[in-house]
């Protein structure tokens, strides 16, 4: 998993004075989760498929529960084109065409409030650009739904509608404190993956 992966615009221009967007607040507020995630995550070779599986597998307890979250607490009244945006569908099919189980999903507390979930849903969001980059080193012939990017203007409509309701500090708070909950649930989740599975898939 890699949310947000350093783009050419990632940061506010040098000497900028304007108070940074939603979006890069939110960056500055979850920027060590980020990194320790990124570590955990930079083990795998994806082009081995002992461990695309074990990468899989140790995403699906995690991403399973916050998208079952953001469903609970009415992600589609607050984030346009939230039924396509849900990945857990893509998730399980990887999984089932590599003959692996589905596993339950994590216990994750309900989200309460747009920030909160616009602020869990960042981070899936900024997975999904992160998954446009793994996907190129994943192995051939193997499954690639969860990875595999949506449309560039997906991205730019949510993070337009980060700035437009996340406009206070009490927001960004509650934002970025949901956020941060979903990155250590990613990390617990990473933290208890198996070892690569030794097989040929």
């Amino acid at each position: 998993m890699n949310p947000e992966p350093e783009t050419p615009d990632a940061s506010p221009a040098v000497g900028a004075t304007r108070p940074l967007t939603a979006r890069f607040a939110l960056r500055a507020a979850t920027g060590e989760a980020h990194d320790r995630l990124d570590a955990l995550y930079s083990a795998f070779d994806l082009g081995r498929p002992a461990d695309y599986a074990t990468f899989l597998l140790s995403h699906a307890p995690a991403f399973l529960a916050v998208e079952a979250a953001l469903d609970a607490a009415g992600a589609e009244t607050v984030i346009d084109g939230w039924a396509g945006r849900r990945r857990s569908g893509a998730l399980k099919a990887d999984l089932t065409a590599l003959d692996l189980p589905v596993p339950a999903p994590a216990t994750f507390p309900a989200l309460d409030g747009e920030a909160a979930i616009l602020g869990a849903a960042y981070v899936l969001e900024g997975s999904r650009l992160g998954g446009a980059m793994l996907v190129r080193t994943v192995g051939h012939g193997l499954p690639t739904a969860f990875l595999t990017p949506g449309n560039p203007s997906d991205w730019r409509a949510f993070i337009s509608r980060l700035d437009e309701r996340l406009s206070s500090e009490e927001s960004l708070a509650d934002a970025a404190s949901a956020a941060l909950s979903v990155f250590t649930l990613f990390e617990r989740s990473a933290l208890a993956a198996p070892e690569p599975i030794a097989r040929d898939l």
